[in-house]
């Protein structure tokens, strides 16, 4: 039986999810979802009450593949480059990439790009990449959800999936009702991660400890 997740997304700059070149990933933040969700889950981010985004979508994305950290690493350097960092690009969307986490080396090496080694624990215990080729992105511009499926919302740290089973199916009909074209970036970002001159502003997620992360659980 599928399930959903729901978890808020206090700053989206685009790297958690990333949801260019055609497929939406998550290899950062949410070690938790990335480590439990399996291939047809729905993950779905929602925006902060402190930005007036509260009760809004800024993506959903149904899980088509999910491949461990170091094979994702692998797969972005054969099938999906602009997925890696590249800090010197001009080209913001390039400087977003996901795949952070060089696996030719043990440890692996961080890239230039919006987490650092303070991210490292946290990152690497999710263990898993998350893809998807079923994906909407509304991005600065979230989506109103339905006042009925409000109760999927979930603010703070951690996320729902278990409380999420009796809206799985009312919130499949809702997104896919919306009669968008698969795949849908829509908008930009809603968080600019890098200066105008290039560099990192900092992570789009605060360094957090795994411990931190794993305490504030699930519902």
């Amino acid at each position: 039986m599928p399930k959903l997740y729901t978890y808020c997304i206090p700053f989206d700059d685009g790297a958690a999810p990333n949801p260019f070149w055609g497929i939406c990933t998550l290899n950062i933040c949410k070690p938790a979802i990335r480590r439990t969700a399996e291939i047809g889950d729905w993950v779905v981010g929602t925006g902060s009450t402190s930005f007036g985004f509260g009760n809004k979508v800024v993506y959903a994305m149904k899980v088509t593949d999910k491949k461990a950290m170091k094979d994702y690493d692998a797969w972005t350097a054969t099938n999906c480059p602009n997925k890696i960092p590249k800090h010197n690009s001009s080209d913001w969307r390039k400087k977003l990439g996901d795949s952070i986490y060089d696996f030719s080396t043990n440890p692996p090496a961080i890239r230039h790009g919006v987490h650092n080694e303070g991210n490292r624990e946290r990152d690497l215990s999710g263990n898993f990449a998350l893809l998807s080729d079923f994906f909407f992105y509304f991005g600065g511009k979230p989506i109103d959800l339905p006042s009925e499926l409000f109760p999927i919302v979930r603010q703070g740290q951690g996320h729902r999936v278990h409380l999420n089973q009796p809206y799985l199916e009312n919130f499949v009909k809702w997104v896919e009702g919306l009669k968008l074209p698969i795949g849908s970036n829509l908008e930009r970002p809603g968080l600019q991660a890098f200066d105008d001159s290039g560099c990192a502003t900092g992570s789009s997620c605060r360094a957090q400890s795994h411990s931190e992360d794993e305490k504030a659980g699930c519902d």
